[in-house]
């Protein structure tokens, strides 16, 4: 095996030497070419080192490459090398690829699969977006149950290589309806002779095709699979999802919950390709909605206006309060959010939700409350900074915070519920939204306490 340094690497891709990058190749899985084109900053080479690439390797080579890097070579690559690509290809990973394509384009590409491949890419185009249909591959092994072990086997062997995985087989009767898997490990210990239907135990695991694809993630979380079976509603086999594919999606919802929990209209692409206008766009429409949120903020200032000039030493707290109210808010959105993604809740655990809160709201603004209040009570030890009334004040301090803690954790926890009762993302109830929205009404109950308690004092 010939190894290059990255200094001589450039160098054979400078000199467009064939010769030598095919000698890389041959030493190469897979999987490290495909890295070795992600790598390349100069566009114009992928084409050039993509063709060096022996022929019985492109389909595999280009389905690990990055779509955008795929993108462009539907562009660049001749169509015949192209047609032999897409034909080739799982079928998955290609429905993956023609999700990011114009419909004219997809069209062009369709026109060069067989008649066989063009019904698969039609049959999983036909499913909604994001739906576990677009997931699956139908290049898995099924087999009827009345065969025997020995011609389960040989039936393998026949049509196995092509397959996605042979780790599991699919029982179907002559309908097609799936009736049960098994462990290719279970058919190798097994007596020749026997029927697949002796080693059947009915137990299995399914995913439908009009499924969210959220629901294949959560049902890999629950089973320990590298892939599951795909059935429609008369329970007819059409296709498996597999591991892999799945933890694309499970990191693609992972980043888009991340990205809406700050605030931001979800990227559809990573970061760095993401233009300046398209980032402003992104970041921009949620600053403008929480701007006009404060702007709220600065009206109910403005209302209890009066009560601020009587008591100066009001204003002193109000950074205080409403950051604490926004603060739980934001933890307590953040935990239910999760914890709604992890499966672990739904709306109808609203009830048990609301308690825990409650609880928790309390005791942490009765903690925040004594800090706030000893706080003051120490200060006045030492200075007349809040006065006679510093009891007082002190003492209305230490309720807001109480009340303004277990509002925002009581609306922290309740909004993502309520948005998913209602059909819409949970993580929508972003954390700059839950503190604006309690900025507002904290300034209400901490002004509501303070005209309650120094009514007659300092008002």
């Amino acid at each position: 095996m010939q190894l290059y340094s990255q200094e001589e690497f450039e160098k054979i891709l400078e000199e467009r030497d064939e010769v030598a990058l095919l000698s890389i190749f041959d030493n190469l899985p897979n999987e490290n070419i495909a890295q070795l084109i992600n790598e390349l900053e100069d566009e114009d080479l992928y084409q050039f080192v993509f063709n060096v690439i022996p022929e019985e390797h492109q389909p595999n080579v280009f389905e690990y490459i990055d779509i955008q890097i795929q993108l462009i070579l539907t562009e660049e690559l001749s169509k015949q090398t192209l047609g032999y690509v897409l034909n080739e290809m799982s079928p998955d990973d290609r429905t993956n690829l023609f999700e990011e394509l114009p419909g004219n384009k997809v069209t062009q590409l369709i026109s060069l699969l067989s008649n066989q491949e063009r019904q698969v890419a039609l049959s999983l185009l036909g499913y909604p977006e994001y739906s576990v249909g677009r997931l699956m591959t139908p290049d898995m092994i099924s087999v009827k149950s009345y065969w025997t072990v020995q011609e389960t086997l040989n039936y393998i062997r026949k049509v196995g290589e092509d397959k996605e995985t042979l780790n599991v087989i699919y029982v179907i009767d002559d309908n097609n309806r799936l009736l049960d898997d098994i462990k290719t490990r279970d058919l190798l210990i097994s007596e020749l002779d026997l029927q697949i239907n002796e080693l059947m135990d009915h137990s299995f695991v399914a995913l439908y095709a009009q499924d969210d694809q959220e629901v294949a993630v959560s049902t890999f979380k629950n089973v320990n699979k590298t892939a599951l079976p795909v059935v429609n509603h008369k329970g007819e086999l059409l296709g498996i999802v597999t591991i892999d594919d799945v933890l694309e999606v499970a990191q693609e919802e992972n980043t888009e919950d991340i990205q809406k929990l700050g605030g931001v209209e979800v990227l559809e692409k990573p970061y760095l390709e993401n233009s300046i206008p398209e980032i402003l766009r992104k970041r921009g429409g949620w600053l403008v909605i929480l701007f006009l949120g404060e702007m709220l903020t600065a009206s109910t200032m403005g209302i209890f206006e009066e009560e601020i000039e009587k008591a100066v030493v009001l204003a002193l707290f109000i950074p205080l309060i409403i950051s604490s109210g926004g603060n739980t808010g934001s933890q307590a959105a953040t935990l239910v959010i999760r914890a709604m993604a992890l499966g672990e809740l739904s709306p109808k655990d609203w009830w048990r939700v609301v308690k825990r809160e409650v609880i928790s709201g309390i005791l942490l603004g009765i903690l925040l409350g004594a800090i706030g209040f000893g706080r003051i009570a120490m200060w006045s030890l030492f200075s007349d900074i809040y006065g006679q009334h510093w009891f007082l004040v002190a003492l209305t301090v230490g309720l807001s915070l109480v009340g303004v803690v277990l509002w925002g954790t009581l609306t922290g926890s309740t909004l993502p519920l309520v948005l998913k009762r209602v059909g819409f993302d949970p993580a929508t109830s972003s954390a700059p939204f839950v503190a604006t929205l309690i900025d507002v009404t904290g300034l209400v109950i901490y002004f509501g306490f303070a005209i309650l308690l120094l009514s007659g004092t300092l008002l």
